[in-house]
Order: structure tokens, then sequence, then C-alpha cells
């Protein structure tokens, strides 16, 4: 019965009539060609010299037509037997094809369509809380909404167009039909019981959303994208709590990931009193030494969780070899960090002065990440072939041309560069340029953009060392507002993250468990009593309490979460969802 007012709404007053002009017409083609062989049937009869009543003349014609063929009343004449084969033929093409046609054009098709429009809500759940309701589904959208997923956070796609409702609605997403500037579209989604809002859309359209879900409500988070900087200011006035500029927030992610400059940590976030860190092994005397014989945990009290190497991240087993390409993951208190870097970082005094890292592109990609290196004293030369996009910078700092002509490069210090950003917008491009520059420079440290996830991988084997996109920076930067920083994302499909210890590990040893096995997470820390312990190993009991702080890809987070907290932590659920929702 719930599909009625769809049905009713999605046929209209104007189908109607037309279905019963069709249904009118049709009908009365049937009953004339009923009477026109109806008569004929008694003509034909008649010079066969025999008679029949006006109702056996309609019986014969309608079980003619319809095929069914009794053979209680039969022509005896070749005239009248070629007679009986014009009615079938007649029948079968008036009831047995035009009339079928007819009714699937005009009522049964109008009737799925209806059923498919209902399938599109026009309303969200009253008792719903703690969703997330997003605009769209471009690469930040649809990373936000499978990371929420994945957790067992509802998250739903607001729509303008049915179709397109409909179609995301077939690939699994949860959909709801509404006018993105109409106030009722966002009473009917439950926005005021909703932890976060994201639109991805243009500066204007984003500004109109913000303006109107605050016209709504005032509780919940509101986060835009913001194509252009001047339009920050303006989106934070029509009520944006979090103004995403994307270009920025990657091209920062860019700058804190070279390390080869200094071969100095580089610190990534911190989670309580632990910082997570990077630091490069490239020309340090780490080179070529085991984990084991290196004994940074014994030397300065931090722990090697992992070691990056170009695209791979390998666990740090006591006899991993650190190699000149390796990035090493580090977990550890500040003043140990620091400890580190006395013995094994460069000071700027140390750096050959010929050395810089190598931008390609000028965009806001690269102009933000050269922004960040002059911050840091590092030297820097961007390549772009439009000279009005670096116009603004140090003429001794831009080389204007094509990245791919060797000249150009040259011309830009490639022989020199320590490390390359390849920051382009085009992932064929960009997978040009890594194989060209791995080429060159075969030492260098590369960094890549990436607009499509399937070219992740493609880029790594090209050559590049770390890859990050719009998508994965711009989602995870939404996800630590919800859950306060814990998320963190180190790579491309690579993420530290926190979660409340699961129920059924609560008071357990870690050597009782078999989360690497079951998930292909790494246990970094346990944090509890606003301390994080990175000192664990199989004897290390996980207190019910406490917090995990775990690594692993993006599938491997999901396989966490789907083992130990949507699954069988209903507990750790509802305190996963509270930290969400505050």
């Amino acid at each position: 019965m719930k599909f009625v007012p769809a049905l009713t709404a999605a046929l209209g007053a104007p189908l109607q009539g037309r279905t019963l002009r069709a249904v009118v017409r049709i009908s009365a083609l049937i009953v004339g060609a009923v009477a026109v062989f109806s008569v004929g049937f008694h003509v034909i009869m008649a010079l066969e010299g025999r008679e029949f009543s006006w109702a056996s003349s309609v019986y014969w014609t309608v079980v003619t037509m319809t095929t069914l063929g009794f053979g209680d009343i039969v022509f005896e004449s070749d005239l009248g037997q070629l007679y009986s084969i014009v009615v079938l033929l007649a029948g079968a093409v008036l009831i047995l094809v035009l009339l079928p046609f007819t009714f699937i054009q005009l009522v049964y098709l109008p009737w799925r369509e209806a059923v498919r429009h209902a399938q599109a809500p026009r309303e969200l759940p009253a008792d719903l809380r703690g969703h997330i309701l997003i605009t769209g589904l471009d690469p930040v959208e649809d990373a936000l909404s499978r990371r929420a997923e994945a957790a067992g956070v509802p998250c739903f796609l607001l729509v303008e167009d049915v179709e397109a409702g409909l179609s995301l609605s077939d690939q699994g997403h949860r959909v709801m039909v509404g006018q993105l500037d109409d106030p009722a579209t966002w009473r009917s989604a439950r926005v005021e019981d909703a932890s976060l809002v994201l639109t991805a859309r243009s500066d204007e359209r984003n500004s109109n959303v913000a303006f109107t879900v605050r016209e709504v409500t005032d509780e919940g988070l509101v986060v835009v994208t913001a194509r252009s900087e001047d339009a920050v200011d303006v989106l934070e006035l029509a009520g944006a709590d979090h103004v995403l500029q994307l270009g920025r927030s990657l091209g920062e992610a860019f700058a804190r990931r070279i390390l080869t400059p200094d071969a100095r940590y580089s610190e990534i976030s911190r989670f309580d009193d632990l910082v997570i860190a990077e630091t490069s092994a490239s020309g340090t005397d780490l080179v070529g030494s085991t984990l084991a014989e290196l004994n940074l945990r014994r030397r300065f009290n931090v722990s090697v969780v992992g070691v990056w190497d170009r695209g791979t991240l390998e666990s740090a087993a006591p006899n991993l070899r650190v190699k000149d390409s390796s990035i090493l993951l580090l977990a550890g208190t500040p003043d140990a960090l620091d400890a580190y870097d006395e013995t094994h970082g460069r000071t700027s005094g140390q750096r050959d002065e010929h050395e810089l890292v190598l931008i390609v592109g000028g965009g806001r990609v690269g102009r933000a990440t050269a922004a960040r290196l002059a911050e840091r004293d590092v030297p820097f030369r961007i390549i772009d072939k439009l000279e009005d996009r670096v116009r603004h910078l140090d003429p001794e700092q831009v080389v204007v041309g094509e990245a791919s002509d060797l000249a150009v490069l040259r011309e830009a210090g490639i022989d020199q560069a320590t490390a390359v950003v390849i920051t382009t917008h085009d992932d064929d491009t960009n997978v040009f340029l890594t194989l060209y520059c791995r080429r060159l420079r075969k030492d260098a440290e590369i960094l890549c953009r990436s607009r499509l996830d399937r070219n992740v991988s493609t880029l790594h084997r090209a050559g590049a060392d770390f890859v990050l996109s719009y998508a994965s920076t711009g989602a995870t930067e939404v996800w630590n507002l919800l859950k306060d920083d814990s998320t963190l994302l180190l790579a491309e499909g690579l993420v530290i993250f926190r979660v409340p210890v699961p129920d059924e590990l609560a008071g357990r040893r870690l050597s009782d468990v078999e989360i690497p096995a079951d998930t292909g997470c790494s246990v970094v820390a346990v944090v509890a009593g606003g301390h994080a312990e990175s000192r664990v190993d199989g004897d290390t009991e996980l207190p019910a309490d406490a917090d995990l702080l775990l690594i692993g890809d993006d599938l491997a987070e999901e396989r966490f979460l789907a083992r130990y907290v949507n699954e069988n932590g209903r507990g750790p659920l509802r305190r996963l969802i509270r930290s969400l929702t505050g």
C-alpha cells in the first residue's frame, strides 16, 4: 500500500486521462472487429446454406480471434476456411499483440516507474540519530561515505534528481531525494540530529547549502569545500563550521612527507603524548643495518612501527634491513624523537647547498607545497607551463616550460633534486612524469598526486614513494573533525586509526589475540589514562577502558571494524557513535 501515493503522483491526471483514452480506443477497435467478423460469419454461413444465431456468431468470432479454436462450429467451404484464417490472424494482432503492448506501455511501465520512485525516499526515519548527510558523490564524498559505512555510521546521499538517486540506490548507497536549497528537505533528512553535513559542490552552491542548513538548525557540523581562497570567508559567513581547501591540504601533506633534504623526523600527528613521525633513511648510517641491529627502542625509546618502501608498508620485523629508499615510521615522545634526530638527522648546515625539491605543477597543490617548504627553509623550484600561475614567486624559483622536456627538467635542477613532487591533475601525465623522473633520478624521493583510486598502484609501480589524492586527504580531514583526530592518513590507502578496545579483546594479552592475522592491522600503541604506550609486545594486556592505536590499509581498517566493532562489539560501536556525535 505504501506505493499507492507514489503511483498516483507518478501517473498524474494527464497520464490517467491518456491511459483511459487509449483503453477506450483499443476496446472500441476490438468490439468493432468482433462485430464486423460476426457479420461476415453470418454471410458465409448463409452461402453454405447454414444458419446460426447472432450469439453463436459472436461466440465463434471470439473463440477464433483468441486462438482457442474449440472446433464445434466450423466452415465447410474453402471460402469459409480462408475467412477463418483472416479472423485468426486479425485476432492475434489485436488481442495477443496490440492489447498487451498497450497495457505494458500505458499501465505496467508507469506503475514500475512509480514503484522505483518510491524506493528513493523523500524523508528519513524520525528516530535516526548521529547520521552523516552528503550532497553528492564526488571523490571526497565517496571516500567519506565508504569510511562511515565501514565504521557502522549511517551515511545518506541527498540528491535532487530522482533518476540519479535511483541509480545510486542500485549501487548500494543510502539515498534521499530533495531540493538542496529547500529547508523542508533538510528537515525531512533530520539534519537537526545529524552529526555532519558535507557538501563539495561549487562555492556558490556550497554557500547556499550551508545557509539553508543553518536556517533549520544550529546543531551538528557543516563542512564545505572551497575552490577559491576568496570564497572561504563567504562560506563561513553562510554557516560552514569548517571550510576544506583541498589544494592547500594536499600541498601541505606533500610538504610534510618530503623527508630527504635533512633526514630529520617529520611529525605527522599526535595521539595524546605519543608522536607519530616519519624519517628518511636516505644518506644516513641507518642504511644497511637491520632493525634489531639499530635497536632504536633501547637507544632512544623510539619504536619503529613500520617501514614504508615505495608503495609497500613492511612490518617492523627485527631482521628487516633498512635500504636507502626506506621511510621509517616512528612512534615516541617528542624528547625521544629529538634524541634520535641528534644522532641521525642532518642540520641545514650539513646539506649540500645544491640540493633542492623539484615541484612539477604550479597549481593550488604545487603552490601550497612550495609555501610550506619555504616555511621550513627548504630550497625548491617549480616547473609550470603557464607563467601566470607562478608570477608571484621569485623568478629564481620558477622554470616555465613542459616538464616532459629534458632540457626544462635539467634547467630546473632534476640532477640535484633530492625529492620530486608531481602535482598535475591528470593521472596519465603523472604516471608518465613519475616514470621519467624515476629514470633520471633513481635515488630521489618521488611524491605524486592521484585523481582516481585505481591509478594509485600504477603510480607506485611507476616509481612513486608516496601517492596522495584529494579524496583520501579530504575524507580523512572530515573524519578527523568528527572523531577528534582518531584517524590519520599516512599515504594513499594507509592509515593509523584509533578505536576503543572492543569487548572481545578487553582483558586479554596481545599474544592471545589474532589482530594481524584476522584483520591485517598492527597495534602501534595502547592509549589509557591520557598516556599512549608504544612499547607493546605479546605480554601487553588490553584494558577495557583503553583505546587501541592501529596501523593498516583501508581494507585492514574495514576488516578490523567489521570483525571487532560492527559485528561482535555492540558496546564499542555505541562508544564509537557517541564519539562521532559528541
